[in-house]
């Protein structure tokens, strides 16, 4: 068929033409903005879950329905830049934000007093020599000057909500990959959410992250499960799956037969993004307009191989050798989480000698912790990724240890 008229979407984010399974979420993040916009309140959430499920896209359907509601919204993906560079990020979205709320000639005693705050929350960064603002405003005197990340974030979140309840209408803050924010990061933020639910503005924080992110932001607040859901997403049940594979063909006039669709989700088991990996990979090598199981078996190679070459590779080649080698480890256990002592023990080492190595792959986000003890993999179906490119398990001989020299 023809290529142009491909309904799938098998990109980083990327909307696919058909959002199954989802509407839990999207009805409570409406509820939010609705309770909000009335001075109630509502739990915001942070939606969690593995790589492919469609967190990220969950968070663009978010960004429509808060543009239908006319909130004014700030969006990006967290990284793991210092405190000087969160704070830099969050004045120069939130200066714009402000500016779309209401222009500089039409801002009221509130607006003013907004960007006055803002305007102080700017110099703290400039006197660590590390960014000049390029904002002529003056600085409000006694807000957002404190040198505290958490009570600067507060007093500025504080006055732009009372601009935009003035201008009844509200600012969500939409946060990608929120595991990569630094504790004071996700404080701050937790903090200052925390003080517009008390103020009753219409200010809320709506993130995305692995499932680690619910332990984390406890951990930064201990009120932050009072303040927050952490609605986890995973892969589609049956009738979900079959929909979102053949709702988009059936769009362009395509139809798949009822064993090639059993055969596609058995392949993917039920996960978004292998659905519309697959989906493309079939349409490439379908001849009609009736997709038969025969489709799906010979478009299986070429989805393996681009799974492989982008989704998987990119992950393995951030990882040094002895990282590698304990995915490596974990893959031959098995699926299921595992836990440290047994990788340790296959790998030949102790739990006390690998255990670092685990930390680091849970830091650069390959691995979480279900519950303590355990680790498993991030991306669904990396297990066995990992046998087919690493067929061998190497582990790196130890280091010797530096002896200490005394004259």
């Amino acid at each position: 068929m023809e290529s142009i008229d491909n309904p799938y979407t098998p990109n980083a984010g990327a909307s696919p033409e058909v959002l199954v399974g989802r509407q839990d979420q999207t009805s409570a993040f409406d509820t939010l903005l609705r309770r909000l916009s009335r001075g109630r309140s509502e739990q915001s959430m942070i939606v969690t879950g593995l790589r492919g499920v469609g967190k990220t896209v969950l968070l663009n359907e978010f960004v429509d329905i808060a543009s239908r509601a006319n909130w004014e919204i700030v969006e990006f993906e967290a990284n793991k830049h210092d405190d000087r560079h969160f704070r830099q990020t969050m004045f120069s979205q939130l200066k714009a934000a402000l500016l779309r709320l209401s222009p500089r000639d039409r801002w009221s005693d509130r607006g003013r007093r907004a960007a006055e705050v803002l305007s102080a929350f700017a110099v703290s960064v400039d006197r660590q020599g590390t960014w000049s603002m390029s904002w002529d405003i003056p600085p409000a005197e006694g807000y957002a000057d404190h040198g505290d990340l958490g009570m600067d974030l507060t007093d500025v979140l504080v006055a732009i909500g009372e601009a935009a309840r003035e201008q009844e209408r509200g600012l969500v803050l939409l946060i990608d990959e929120v595991q990569f924010l630094r504790a004071s990061q996700l404080e701050a933020l937790i903090q200052a959410i925390h003080k517009t639910v008390q103020r009753k503005l219409p200010v809320t924080f709506v993130g995305a992250g692995l499932p680690q992110i619910a332990e984390l932001a406890g951990d930064a607040k201990s009120y932050a499960e009072r303040l927050f859901t952490f609605p986890r997403i995973d892969s589609l049940d049956g009738d979900e799956a079959r929909q979102a594979l053949t709702e988009p063909a059936l769009a362009e006039g395509a139809v798949f037969d009822d064993d090639a669709v059993d055969l596609a989700i058995e392949i993917t088991k039920g996960y978004p993004y292998f659905i519309q990996e697959l989906g493309y990979q079939v349409w490439t090598v379908a001849t009609a307009h009736r997709i038969h199981r025969e489709d799906v078996v010979s478009a299986r190679e070429a989805y393996d191989v681009k799974l492989d070459s982008s989704f998987f590779r990119v992950r393995l080649d951030r990882a040094t050798p002895l990282q590698t080698a304990y995915m490596r480890a974990m893959a031959e256990l098995g699926p299921e989480a595992q836990k440290a002592s047994e990788v340790a023990r296959l790998m030949g080492r102790d739990s006390t000698q690998i255990g670092p190595t685990r930390a680091e792959l849970i830091e650069m986000g390959l691995l979480y912790t279900p519950e303590h003890g355990y680790a498993a993999f991030t991306v669904p179906d990396f297990d066995t990724f990992m046998l087919r490119a690493v067929p061998v398990l190497d582990v790196p001989p130890l280091r010797p240890r530096r002896l200490r020299t005394t004259e």
